[in-house]
């Protein structure tokens, strides 16, 4: 019987301190644990930030729009035929009036000798009528069937002529050429496309405006386009029409520029980025375009100004060797942009710092630090191989 309490003692001891480390491991141990997490100062993060400045821009309108040949056209012919022969080859500049493509003319020749043919007999017959008329051996009548007869018989001649003129293609203007699409030999139908000749200088860009900025525009107005294929260059011109009516579906206008194009970098159907230059130059205040967060509840960028002395022991916590700012979320409204910059017309003064980079993990009233080294750096350009 001793022996039996003393296994039932220790076994009630072992199950008792199973019991009890069970309890501190699976639910005091984890209660603990989120109490330090919780109470765990929280970590200050690191932004990028700068000085919105006082920058003179001259104000604009930005639009998208295309270029466009001065002059424009794919060479065709009016009739049907056989290419017996080309003259130019493809992306050759050419002169007003120069030679392109010869198409058969054989069986209009041959009606040009039997309409010339015929034209002589009309000739002749009109004159002996006419020396019938003065001995007065035949009718008037007569003389004029003859006369008739000369006038169609000429006219039948000159059709023929015209006919062979129209199947010599020349330029109708002086241009470059574009890629030839058909060979000697090749039969063409009446309107087939055989090449395209594109006058490039000068070059039109045309563009749409809302109709609301209608009045701000005048010709002569300097004009400034990039385009993809040339990365920093920009071009400049003027406005040289605005189209005489709004588009009812869209309620804009067709503004056409023109630019001088002597080097032919500008090709017919880029994408171009327009600015109208609209305005005299004036002071506004500006931030880089990542520090503004664009949203449907409006624009708004984070402010940050010097943490008060009472936030010390956060910065003891989160980076005791950095100064704090606290920051603020500030709702502003927005104008143009010029290249990584826009205007802000209304909630930030310059000399103010402004977050740039970092936004995202922002809160209105958080701590933060400012480390330049935060600023995101963008992908290395892959070179072609």
């Amino acid at each position: 019987m001793k022996r039996i309490l003393i296994f039932i003692v220790v076994f009630v001891l072992l199950f008792g301190f199973a019991g009890a480390f069970g309890y501190f491991q699976f639910v005091m141990k984890p209660e603990m644990i989120k109490g330090f997490i919780a109470n765990a100062p929280r970590p200050v993060p690191a932004v990028a930030a700068v000085t919105a400045t006082t920058q003179r821009w001259t104000p604009g309108l930005s639009a998208i729009g295309s270029t466009h040949a001065y002059q424009g056209i794919d060479v065709s012919s009016q009739l049907a035929g056989i290419v017996t022969a080309i003259h130019i080859g493809s992306g050759q500049d050419v002169a007003k009036g120069a030679p392109l493509f010869d198409l058969d003319t054989s069986v209009e020749e041959a009606d040009l000798k039997n309409n010339l043919a015929t034209l002589k007999n009309a000739e002749l017959s009109m004159e002996r009528q006419h020396q019938l008329t003065l001995s007065a051996n035949t009718t008037k009548a007569s003389m004029d069937a003859a006369e008739a007869a000369r006038d169609s018989a000429a006219a039948l001649v000159e059709r023929t002529r015209r006919t062979i003129a129209q199947k010599t293609l020349v330029a109708s203007f002086a241009g470059r050429l574009g890629i030839r699409k058909v060979d000697v030999g090749q039969y063409v139908s009446p309107g087939t496309g055989l090449i395209t000749l594109q006058q490039l200088d000068p070059i039109f860009v045309d563009f749409p405006v809302p109709e609301q900025s209608l009045g701000l525009l005048k010709q002569g107005q300097p004009v400034n386009v990039t385009v993809d294929a040339y990365p920093g260059v920009t071009f400049t011109g003027a406005i040289g029409l605005i189209d005489a009516r709004v588009a009812t579906e869209s309620r804009s206008v067709l503004v056409r520029a023109q630019f001088s194009n002597a080097d032919h970098r500008l090709l017919p159907g880029m994408f171009a980025n327009v600015t109208v230059q609209a305005g005299e130059p004036r002071d506004i205040v500006a931030v880089p375009r990542t520090a503004v967060s664009f949203s449907l509840y409006g624009d708004s960028v984070f402010v940050a100004s010097p943490a008060p002395p009472a936030s010390g022991g956060a910065q003891a916590a989160g980076a005791p060797e950095k100064k704090l700012f606290k920051i603020e979320r500030r709702f502003v409204r927005t104008g143009e942009m010029h290249d990584a910059d826009v205007a802000i017309l209304q909630g930030v003064s310059a000399g103010e710092t402004v977050i740039s980079e970092g936004q995202i993990k922002l809160q209105n009233g958080a701590l933060v630090t400012i480390d330049p080294k935060a600023v995101l750096q963008p992908p290395a350009i892959r070179q072609k191989e």
